[in-house]
């Protein structure tokens, strides 16, 4: 019962810091995929850049425990079911957790969103048998960084812990240097 009440607390959290930055303002979202205000572009990858640099020097310190980790396959439905992802939220204004947030938060639109990623999800699972046996969801498990142990390839020959605290890095930097917007011209517009 401790872990469903830390994980409602975690998730609370969350979706008040998603709200705050305005991610659950789909005109955010549009205006950062159009490159005309890279505000929640620079939060994203500092949020992902910051835990990051503290997972892997947590998990390199002995504090983080690496058996929660899983590394998933690779293979080419990931690709197809990514580009689908990118062009719902582009079409939308939401990403899964950013479109429950929005309707946690009064958004009617995002019900909408919700309920069409439900048939989505429905239509897949439906679906599955012939996608399975086209081949496209069987592929091998690999990572960027080397894990001591795994009998799995790893993309560059260094620790992964290594790569990933560099990537880390430079995720913060990237964030730092991001200018705040690249196309569009004037001030940034005010969330609405």
């Amino acid at each position: 019962m401790t872990t469903i009440l830390l994980a409602i607390l975690i998730g609370a959290a969350f979706g008040a810091v998603l709200d705050r930055i305005g991610a659950t303002n789909p005109n955010w979202i549009i205006r950062m995929l159009n490159l005309t205000s890279l505000h929640l572009m620079k939060t994203i990858l500092l949020a992902i850049g910051v835990g990051s640099i503290l997972m892997f020097a947590g998990q390199m310190a002995g504090l983080v425990d690496v058996g929660h980790m899983s590394v998933k396959a690779v293979y080419v439905g990931v690709a197809i079911g990514g580009l689908l992802l990118g062009a719902g939220w582009a079409a939308s204004g939401y990403c899964p957790g950013t479109g429950v947030c929005a309707a946690a938060s009064g958004r009617y639109d995002a019900w909408f969103f919700i309920i069409g990623g439900l048939l989505g999800a429905a239509a897949y699972m439906l679906s599955y048998p012939f996608w399975k046996a086209t081949g496209l969801l069987s592929g091998s498990t690999m990572t960027l960084g080397a894990v001591p142990g795994a009998d799995y390839p790893a993309l560059i020959n260094l620790p992964g812990d290594v790569v990933g605290l560099a990537m880390g890095v430079l995720f913060v930097i990237v964030a730092f240097v991001l200018p705040e917007r690249l196309a569009g011209q004037g001030a940034p517009v005010a969330a609405q």
